[in-house]
């Protein structure tokens, strides 16, 4: 069903708009979210809106602003994470697929969080146009699944390298259940063959 709810009782600057509608499903963890676009196909194609900012501060009962836009191209086999940015620099996310298909992953790394250190993942592709939501004190990472894709994604604050971190996306403590095409090795960046374990890392209070 697509949600037309209110998500705060009687505050306008929450309530979602006449004629949109976004469905907004829980993950395994309750601070990330699953996003499904409503999608008007027809002969010549399709249309949707991918963002919507009434919408989507409707949806999660709260303002939110974006500044910058990232747009990222891999081959199959790459893994690219897990990144994050130490507070007060800490970025949410908000990523689609827009080529081919990938497994997404998001790490809670807020130590007053009761998912500290536990993570989700989830398929995104260019066919089912979902999005997910990943909240500021996450790490985020992605492996490609088809032959090459290619990822957009939102970012709540701006790219700022001196608070950069990397999660090792390998960690056993982790767990990461990555789903590598079958006889394809990982392709990593040199950074990300040097991420750091959990019990290693800086992470947010």
């Amino acid at each position: 069903m697509w949600s037309r709810i209110v998500t705060r009782e009687g505050n306008p600057a929450f309530r979602l708009p006449p004629g949109h509608a976004m469905k907004m499903s829980p993950t395994a963890l309750a601070d990330v979210k699953l996003l499904e676009p409503r999608v008007f196909p027809d002969h010549r194609g399709f249309f949707f809106e991918s963002f919507n900012e009434r919408v989507f501060e409707a949806l999660l009962g709260r303002p939110m602003r974006f500044v910058q836009d990232n747009h990222s191209h891999s081959r199959r086999g790459v893994v690219r994470g897990l990144h994050y940015q130490l507070a007060p620099r800490a970025q949410g996310k908000l990523v689609r697929c827009c080529v081919g298909e990938v497994f997404d992953v998001a790490v809670d790394l807020r130590r007053s969080s009761p998912d500290f250190g536990r993570w989700v993942g989830v398929h995104l592709s260019a066919e089912d146009k979902r999005q997910l939501w990943i909240p500021p004190g996450f790490a985020h990472g992605f492996c490609v699944l088809s032959e090459v894709a290619e990822l957009l994604y939102k970012t709540t604050d701006f790219h700022a390298p001196e608070t950069e971190r990397t999660l090792a996306w390998d960690d056993p403590e982790l767990g990461v259940d990555w789903p590598l095409p079958e006889g394809v090795d990982p392709i990593l960046s040199e950074k990300d063959r040097r991420g750091t374990p959990l019990q290693e890392a800086e992470v947010y209070g």
